[in-house]
């Protein structure tokens, strides 16, 4: 729960199914534990860390060929409630 450990660097594969929880949370994931996934052609989401039940740190993995830059994402998100997102 939480968040993959890690520097950026280190983003080898795409989160797969990754549940995140607050910190010390136990017992079955609730609605609003959100759950990304990247496990798919094109995905490259590498790394999410909780910070808060609203907002997340996502390390997005670099493009195959020209790994200086990260123009672009492509990742889901499940179980989220509806109070739960915001546009900015």
């Amino acid at each position: 729960s939480g968040s993959e450990t890690g520097g950026e660097d280190s983003l080898v594969g795409n989160v797969n199914k990754l549940l995140v929880t607050p910190l010390g949370h136990t017992g079955l994931p609730r609605k609003g534990h959100l759950i990304f996934d990247a496990c798919f052609e094109s995905g490259n989401l590498g790394r999410v860390d909780y910070i808060s039940e609203f907002e997340f740190d996502l390390f997005i993995r670099p493009d195959t060929c020209n790994p200086r830059f990260r123009v672009w994402f492509n990742f889901t998100v499940e179980n989220v409630r509806e109070t739960q997102v915001s546009a900015r």
